[in-house]
């Protein structure tokens, strides 16, 4: 079963649809047998590398009041912490397009770096709130699930894989991805947003069985 997580650092429903994935994953153990891939997506795609306070972005972007924003971020945690994933207070937003790029070279290494780095840059913004666009903490992600350090920085210094990762935008806008988490199965599928994994396991198995 091939799976295409679209997704976005940015996005926190995307730190929970990921966990909820992984535990559907491990609950259908070695029955389905899946290649994990993760596409690119940026929910702010015209910020510019210093962001943005995250409330004024947020009221901004949604028309949300602060209550309900605080109101938002709270059922997050409570989500969040129901798969695994603990969020921290993130005060500012940020451009993530150069975590895009190191996460396509991440995947040309192998799957498995490609999802570890993933994990490990969802934890530097919404657990402890750092930029996934400074180089520094893009390269302490790359050393903290082990990829090579020295390719990690040529990749992080250069616009390197710039043109690959905007191809790949487009091609899942053009198929009609608007929103993420979008978890796109066999290329016909489509389960959007952070579901429970009792969704997640339902689908899969849904699917796996040809239904």
């Amino acid at each position: 079963m091939k799976i295409d997580f679209v997704s976005d650092i940015a996005c926190p429903w995307c730190a929970v649809g990921l966990n909820s994935l992984e535990i559907a994953l491990q609950r259908l153990g070695d029955s389905v047998p899946v290649d994990l891939h993760f596409q690119p997506f940026e929910l702010n795609p015209q910020m510019p590398a210093e962001g943005e306070d995250a409330l004024q972005h947020l009221s901004r972007k949604y028309g949300m009041p602060p209550e309900q924003l605080a109101k938002s971020r709270q059922h997050l945690r409570e989500r969040g912490a129901e798969v695994g994933f603990a969020f921290g207070d993130r005060p500012h937003v940020w451009n993530t397009f150069d975590a895009h790029r190191l996460l396509h070279w991440a995947g040309t290494v192998s799957a498995d770096k490609q999802r570890a780095l993933k994990h490990a840059l969802l934890a530097a913004y919404h657990s402890r709130a750092e930029n996934p666009g400074a180089h520094d903490v893009l390269l302490k992600a790359a050393a903290d699930v082990g990829l090579d350090m020295e390719r990690a920085r040529a990749v992080i210094a250069s616009d390197e894989f710039s043109a690959e990762v905007r191809t790949a935008e487009r091609h899942w806008q053009q198929l009609g991805i608007h929103s993420v988490p979008a978890v796109v199965i066999d290329d016909k599928h489509l389960i959007s947003g952070g579901q429970p994994p009792e969704v997640f396991e339902e689908a899969l198995r849904r699917i796996a069985a040809g239904g």
